[in-house]
């Protein structure tokens, strides 16, 4: 699938309506007007062309996953890499920022892309080797949250990292083996939240390179939570650090 269409109603919507000068083209389903229509009054706002098509058009566009009646194209974007986080990083106050490892499930990505969101989350962090980037899927299930959340890919994760901590960032990997919960761990400063993937979970270098390992209480025969359950958790545990404080 090309990973310049954009589909579903929330991630269309929030395409058009923060970054319309990026849309290229939309398909828009011949018999599902009503559904799309709020969509089609605002690309019709910003001069975008519509094409109306039957579902089937649709459907091989995007592979059959679920467009709910809409496909947008959205001009090719510059990746953000390492430069450009150190820039937003020495701007920022109060850093928060879900650094993702060995995350390649588009789904879980775009999971946690509202996770993060939610949580008023700096910024998402990939090594570009072994994750997943931005797709279709991962902005149908973000919802909208992809064009409010930046996301950097860097070539090496745990020079990153190094670099973070030098720059003021508590680093806290998450891991089932940690001997310390996250409720004990102050996480009221500037914090770089590490997830691995569910099973594998963080790769060696990357657990080496933070500042401590927490992890969450498991009572149950469970041995671990998918990762974009287990991000919200833990972020939601900075957010409720920071409330507090």
């Amino acid at each position: 699938m090309d990973n310049n269409l954009i589909f579903g109603l929330h991630s269309v919507k929030a395409a058009v309506e923060f970054h319309p000068e990026n849309v290229l083209s939309a398909w828009v389903e011949n018999t599902n007007e009503s559904k799309t229509s709020e969509i089609v009054s605002l690309l019709e706002l910003v001069g975008i062309k519509i094409q109306y098509v039957p579902k089937k058009t649709l459907d091989h566009m995007v592979e059959g996953s679920n467009h709910q009646g809409i496909v947008i194209k959205i001009r090719e974007l510059p990746q953000l890499g390492e430069n450009e986080l150190y820039g937003l990083v020495d701007q920022t106050q109060n850093c928060f920022l879900l650094i993702l490892d060995n995350v390649t499930d588009p789904q879980n990505l775009g999971a946690c892309f509202r996770n993060a969101d939610a949580a008023g989350v700096t910024a998402i962090v990939v090594p570009k080797d072994k994750s997943v980037g931005i797709t279709g899927t991962v902005r149908k299930i973000a919802s909208g949250a992809v064009e409010h959340v930046p996301f950097y890919q860097v070539t090496n994760l745990a020079r990153t990292l190094k670099t973070l901590q030098e720059k003021g960032i508590w680093v806290v990997g998450t891991a089932g083996e940690a001997d310390k919960l996250v409720y004990d761990s102050d996480l009221t400063g500037n914090v770089a939240l590490v997830m691995g993937s569910e099973g594998t979970g963080m790769r060696r270098l990357t657990r080496e390179n933070c500042d401590e390992l927490v992890k969450l209480p498991m009572n149950g025969s469970v041995s671990s939570l998918n990762v974009s359950v287990a991000s919200g958790i833990f972020l939601y545990e900075v957010v409720r650090q920071r409330l507090s404080k």
